[in-house]
C-alpha cells in the first residue's frame, strides 16, 4: 500500500482527457485512504483513483472545481455525510466494481444535489430488491444510473412504490445500512485490465463510432469497467445508446495509450 501524500500527488501524471477535463491520474497505487488532496490546489476537473484499496469516500478538502471522481475497482462501502460541502460541483461518481452492500449505505448521496451520473455496476447492492427504484427515489437529481437513462416512467413508479405510510415503511425496511465492517469481507474480485479479447472489442467499438456525439458518449463510458458485448443488459436504442457505443472499459487511457 502507498499513502496518498502531497509528494505523490505532485509527481503523478496530469493531462487533459478525451472529454477535455483536466485530470489527475492516481490509479493503481493501492491507496487505502483519501487524504492530502489539498495539494492539488483545486486544479482538476477529474481525479482518477481507480485500482486502489479505498473503502470510504471521505477526506476531501474543499474542491470547488472537481466534477468527476473515478473510483473503479476499489473496496468502497461507505460514504461521508458532507460530500456536497467539500465537493460543491461534483456531477459524476463512477464506482464500478466496489463493495457497496446495502441500499441504506447510499443515503448520504441524497444530499449531493449536483450529482447527475452514478455507476454502481458490479457492487453487491445492485442485486437488492427495488434497487433501481430506491436509488431513483432517494437521488432524484440523477440523470444516469449505471449508464442507463432514468426515464419519467421510472420516476413515477418510484414515487408510487414509496408513497404514503406503506411506502415510507418499505423504504425503511429495505434501506438498512451495513453493520460493522469486516476488512476483506464480501469484496468483489478486482480486475486489473483488459484481455486480448477485450482490446479487440474496444477497437471495434471505437471504429464504429461515426459521429461526434457518439465519440463524446463513448469517451464518457470508457471511464468505467465494462467491455463491449459483456454487459447482459442491453441499452435502450431509443435513448440513443447503441450496443457499439456501450463500450465501457477500465479507464479511457487504455484506449489512448495501450491500443
Amino acid at each position: 500500500m502507498v499513502k496518498l501524500t502531497p509528494e505523490l500527488i505532485q509527481t503523478s501524471a496530469q493531462h487533459t482527457n478525451p472529454v477535455r477535463d483536466r485530470e489527475l491520474d492516481l490509479r493503481g497505487y493501492k491507496i487505502p485512504v483519501i487524504e492530502n488532496l489539498g495539494a492539488t490546489l483545486d486544479q482538476f476537473d477529474c481525479i482518477d483513483l481507480s485500482d486502489n484499496d479505498i473503502r470510504k469516500i471521505d477526506g476531501f478538502p474543499l474542491l470547488k472545481r472537481l466534477r468527476c471522481l473515478l473510483l473503479n475497482n476499489n473496496r468502497v462501502c461507505r460514504f461521508a455525510e458532507n460530500l456536497q460541502e467539500n465537493l460543491p460541483q461534483i456531477e459524476e461518481l463512477i464506482l464500478t466494481n466496489n463493495s457497496v452492500q446495502e441500499l441504506g449505505d447510499l443515503d448520504p448521496l441524497a444530499s449531493v444535489k449536483t450529482l447527475r451520473v452514478l455507476s454502481l455496476l458490479n457492487n453487491p447492492v445492485i442485486s437488492k430488491k427495488h434497487y433501481r427504484l430506491y436509488v431513483i427515489s432517494k437521488l432524484p437529481q440523477l440523470k444516469l444510473l449505471d449508464f442507463q437513462k432514468i426515464r419519467m416512467k421510472e420516476r413515477e413508479q418510484a414515487r408510487k412504490v414509496f408513497k404514503g405510510q406503506k411506502g415510507h415503511q418499505l423504504a425503511k425496511d429495505i434501506g438498512k445500512k451495513s453493520q460493522t465492517f469486516i476488512p476483506g469481507a464480501g469484496l468483489v474480485e478486482k480486475k486489473t485490465g483488459p484481455s486480448v479479447d477485450d482490446v479487440a472489442a474496444i477497437r471495434e467499438a471505437i471504429a464504429n463510432a461515426k459521429t461526434l456525439e457518439e465519440v463524446e458518449r463513448l469517451n464518457q463510458m470508457l471511464r468505467t469497467g465494462h467491455i463491449p458485448g459483456k454487459d447482459k443488459r442491453k441499452p435502450d436504442k431509443k435513448e440513443g445508446i447503441s450496443e457499439n457505443n456501450g463500450a465501457m472499459v477500465f479507464g479511457y487511457r487504455y484506449m489512448v495509450k495501450d491500443l
